[in-house]
């Protein structure tokens, strides 16, 4: 039987009784600090990066789109010289199991592009086969490309998204105004991801994205596990769910 995710709340607001947003969040302690990251579009390298993750027990979410795997691994694009594949659709299950999964909807258009029922159609097609592929409740967002916009952001909410992340950078991630513009600390290979870090420690949570098929060669690789060591073994910070930052009203 396929996962069915259920909220007395979500059927409030479909009848007209409920506010939209379904979810509160929950009072953080100062310490230790938590660490959330999540990266985008399900490609071959984040084969090597769940390695990485699994060696030091890191927590993360993984952003998929729903109609771009194909029966084999297939070209997404070119960065910087190096091929990017897509993994295969055979793949994801055991690529990302113990991990989290994220709606990046069905096939990474432009949202704000495309008329209201295209958009929704993207936004809840995409969270529903999700849900029914890795029999897990898939409340987190990202946008695709990074854009979004007020009706945008409505769309999100009401297919019962907890939160929807941006990639614009911003000093204090946590609590958001408002969860639908999520935005995180910074990039994963940002010059000031370790002040921002360090700095994120007075408000709770730090929060980081990225692509893995950035990591382009043997010493980004290896630049990057170090990284993912120290935060691992800083007894001011743990690893973190972003949808655990939320809690749901059932």
């Amino acid at each position: 039987m396929g996962y069915k995710p259920t909220c007395a709340h979500n059927a409030l607001y479909l009848a007209g009784v409920a506010a939209p947003y379904p979810f509160k969040m929950r009072p953080l302690m100062q310490k230790p600090m938590r660490v959330v990251q999540c990266w985008d579009d399900g490609v071959t390298t984040d084969i090597p990066l769940i390695e990485i993750l699994r060696r030091h027990q890191a927590k993360a979410t993984f952003n998929l789109n729903t109609s771009v795997y194909q029966q084999e691994r297939s070209y997404l694009t070119t960065f910087k010289g190096t091929e990017v594949l897509r993994l295969a659709m055979s793949e994801l299950r055991g690529v990302y199991e113990g991990f989290t999964i994220g709606n990046h909807t069905v096939s990474h258009p432009s949202l704000p592009t495309l008329p209201d029922a295209e958009a929704r159609r993207e936004i809840v097609d995409g969270r529903d086969f999700l849900q029914q592929h890795f029999q897990q409740p898939v409340d987190g967002f990202a946008y695709p490309i990074g854009h979004y916009d007020a009706r945008i952001m409505e769309l999100v909410r009401e297919a019962g998204h907890a939160y929807a992340r941006t990639i614009v950078p911003t000093d204090v991630a946590f609590p958001p105004a408002d969860p639908m513009a999520f935005h995180p600390h910074c990039h994963f290979l940002a010059e000031d991801f370790d002040t921002k870090y360090e700095a994120a420690k007075t408000s709770g949570v730090f929060y980081f994205w990225g692509h893995s098929f950035e990591l382009l060669d043997d010493a980004m690789w290896t630049d990057f596990e170090r990284r993912i060591s120290r935060i691992a073994a800083d007894p001011e910070s743990e690893w973190a769910e972003l949808t655990d930052l939320f809690a749901a009203i059932h």
